[in-house]
C-alpha cells in the first residue's frame, strides 16, 4: 500500500478496502452495472455500510437509497460508501454532511461537509463545490478528500488528489492543478495573514481513490501515468520546491 500519514485517524480508517465485504460488495456494484443498472432496477446506490448510520435523522438501512437533499450523519467506528450521479463517497466515522441537487435528482452540485471526513471521485460534468464552515473548492472531474476538524475550530483540510479545483478560504484564492496529491488547509484564523495555507498528505491513502473511481468507471491520475508521485502535498509528480504550492504567496 501507498506511504500514507495520519493525523486524528487510525489506521483501519484509510485501509477498509482492504475488507473481504468490501471488496465483495465493489466487485457486485460493477459487475451489476453500476448507478444506471441500480435506478433501473429501482436498487438501492448504496455500495456499503458499515455500523450505524443516520440518513435524514433516522437509521439508515443498506436497501435504502440516498437523493440529492438527503442529510448523512455516520457514527463512531461507521462509514458509508455510496454512488449518486457520477460521483462516488466514503464517509467516514463521526461525519456529517448534506448532498445538494445539480441540474437532476441524481447529480450532485453541492456537497455540504459539517464536520468528519469524505473521500469522494468526480466524473466529469458541470462544476460543482464542496463547502464546509472554513473551505470552499469548486470542482469538475477530480478526486479530493475533504475533513473538517472540529477540535480546531472547524480547521479544513482539502487534497486535490488529481485534477483540477478552484480553492477559497477566508478571501484567499487559489488556482489548484494537481497530478498527485496538492493538499491545503481553511484556517479557522489566520496563518501569517492567510486563510488558505500549503499542507502535507494527510488521512488518506491512492488505493482509496482508486477504489471510489473504479465505482464510477473512472481512473485517477496516477494510474493513467502509470506511475505514482512524491506524496508531500505539493501536487506533483516530481519533487518541487515549497514555493511551487499554489497557497504560498510569492
Amino acid at each position: 500500500m501507498t506511504q500514507h500519514t495520519l493525523q486524528g485517524r487510525h489506521e483501519g480508517e484509510v485501509t477498509w478496502f482492504q475488507r473481504r465485504d468490501t471488496l465483495k460488495a465493489a466487485a457486485a456494484w460493477v459487475t451489476m452495472g453500476g448507478l444506471p443498472a441500480a435506478m433501473a432496477q429501482q436498487r438501492s446506490n448504496v455500495v456499503e455500510l458499515v455500523g450505524d448510520v443516520l440518513l435524514n435523522g433516522q437509521r439508515m438501512a443498506p436497501q435504502q437509497t440516498i437523493q440529492t437533499g438527503d442529510e448523512i450523519a455516520t457514527g463512531p467506528a461507521s462509514r458509508l460508501i455510496f454512488v449518486l450521479g457520477n460521483a462516488s463517497f466514503n464517509v467516514r466515522q463521526n461525519s456529517r454532511l448534506t448532498v445538494e441537487r445539480g441540474i437532476t435528482l441524481h447529480t450532485v452540485s453541492l456537497l455540504r461537509l459539517l464536520t468528519g471526513g469524505v473521500v469522494s471521485a468526480f466524473g466529469r460534468g458541470p462544476s460543482r463545490t464542496i463547502a464546509t464552515p472554513t473551505l470552499t473548492a469548486g470542482i469538475r472531474g477530480t478526486g479530493v478528500y475533504t475533513e473538517v476538524f472540529a477540535d480546531q475550530g472547524n480547521r479544513t483540510y482539502f487534497c486535490n488528489c488529481y485534477g483540477t479545483v478552484e480553492m477559497e478560504a477566508g478571501g484567499n484564492r487559489a488556482l489548484s492543478v494537481s497530478s498527485y496529491h496538492q493538499s491545503f488547509w481553511g484556517e479557522a484564523q489566520p496563518k501569517a495573514g492567510r486563510f488558505l495555507t500549503p499542507a502535507p498528505a494527510l488521512n488518506h491513502t491512492d488505493e482509496e481513490l482508486e477504489f471510489l473511481a473504479r465505482l464510477i468507471d473512472q481512473r485517477t491520475a496516477w494510474q493513467m501515468a502509470g506511475r505514482t508521485g512524491v506524496k508531500d502535498g505539493r501536487g506533483y509528480m516530481e519533487t518541487r520546491p515549497p514555493e511551487a504550492h499554489p497557497a504560498v504567496v510569492r
